[in-house]
């Protein structure tokens, strides 16, 4: 079964629907508006770009490390796992960590079916991971086993079926990706450009009108506008307006309704930005953005935004990448320390209560700041008053 039906049968060439069919079949997709929005042609519009932009960038940003258990319950870095480096320092030999993440979060943003990737081994172990273009896959259930196959066509038109244990697969949920969700609202915002382009445009509104006296020729009237625009418009434009007498200038300027519209378009913003669940103040529309609420929006963005997709790389890395037996000993895991970190002041006073409550270390505080441990550095500070009673009368 696969994840995207098509119609068996194409409708009758003369059937009123032909087209939208046709459309369809070829990932155009028509709404009221009468706009295609497509997952590329989606980013031509400023919003959606922004919104694919800030989360894809945010999951490529940040540090991924694998770690593997310790026996005393504590976790280090597994450097020496082929993993670690696809990760965090090259995907392949042409495609950096940053760039295979932010490209794959992104068509993940995109694309009902998610991003895929073909990991290669060689001798059992992985050696690099490649980026398939999304929209040429086709994700195939088997109907007992719900085990996924993933058939590929490539350019020559030649279909490949890979099984799960060759695709990393980026998933979105429940197979709708956010882009999917606001294409209506990205086809309104990609009219309301075409029309303020209109508006703004050289002849879509003129700057004013002049006023004909009565009985004036059209041979006349014209050569009057030619020379008014010879003497008032260009490299000509600045200078002392002069009217001969009956004539008249009358100014015109943007009516409410044309304010109402920049309003909606502002308002276009945030349903766009619904249902990535990127805070308006992200995507530079300010409106109500305060000194107070910026800093909780951006800690709703980790939380409620941000962090639903890191569990879902973490998930596919666990699934994909590491073999049963490694699961219980390695996992990988983001930290996203970066993205709570608080102004210098808020920092020191939050390190030193950790450290005088013996909660980290001072070289913990100072590893968690870059900057290098000293000698005794590893030691844990315990509070004076929490020992145990009676312990200072025994001698």
């Amino acid at each position: 079964m696969e994840a995207k039906a098509s119609p068996s049968v194409a409708p009758d060439a003369q059937d009123t629907e032909s087209t939208n069919w046709l459309a369809e079949i070829f990932g155009v997709i028509r709404g009221p508006t009468g706009v295609s929005v497509t997952p590329e042609s989606a980013l031509r519009s400023p919003t959606a770009y922004a919104c694919v932009a800030v989360l894809a960038q945010a999951v490529a940003q940040l540090p991924f490390p694998l770690h593997e258990r310790t026996a005393d319950g504590g976790k280090e870095r597994a450097t020496d796992h082929p993993v670690y480096a696809l990760l965090n320092d090259q995907a392949n030999e042409w495609t950096s960590a940053f760039e295979f993440r932010q490209s794959m979060m992104s068509s993940a943003l995109r694309y009902d079916q998610g991003a895929f990737a073909w990991i290669g081994r060689a001798g059992g172990e992985i050696m690099e991971l490649v980026q398939i273009p999304s929209a040429s896959v086709s994700v195939e259930t088997d109907p007992i086993t719900r085990e996924p196959a993933y058939k590929v066509t490539e350019r020559n038109g030649r279909q490949r079926t890979y099984d799960r244990f060759d695709i990393l697969h980026i998933r979105a949920m429940d197979g709708v990706a956010p882009l999917t969700a606001a294409r209506e609202a990205i086809a309104i915002m990609t009219v309301m450009e075409r029309h303020a382009a209109k508006l703004f445009g050289k002849g879509a509104r003129p700057s004013g009108l002049l006023k004909a006296p009565k009985g004036l020729s059209v041979d006349a009237m014209k050569r009057a506008v030619l020379a008014w625009n010879k003497a008032h418009s260009g490299d000509g434009g600045g200078g002392t307006a002069f009217l001969e007498s009956d004539w008249e200038w009358i100014a015109t300027q943007l009516s409410s309704v044309d304010a109402q519209f920049m309003e909606l378009r502002g308002q276009q913003v945030i349903e766009i930005a619904r249902p990535f669940r990127i805070p308006p103040q992200m995507l530079q529309e300010l409106g109500r953005a305060t000194w107070g609420n910026t800093e909780h929006l951006g800690q709703q963005f980790l939380t409620l935004t941000l962090m639903p997709w890191l569990k879902v790389w973490e998930g596919a890395i666990r699934r994909s990448l590491l073999t049963r037996e490694e699961r219980s000993t390695y996992f990988a895991e983001f930290l996203v320390d970066d993205l709570v970190r608080a102004d210098l002041a808020a920092r020191m006073e939050s390190y030193a209560k950790a450290i005088t409550n013996g909660v980290l270390s001072p070289n913990e505080a100072r590893s968690m700041e870059n900057r290098a441990p000293y000698a005794g550095g590893e030691e844990f500070r315990r509070p004076m008053n929490t020992e145990k009673p009676g312990a200072a009368n025994v001698k």
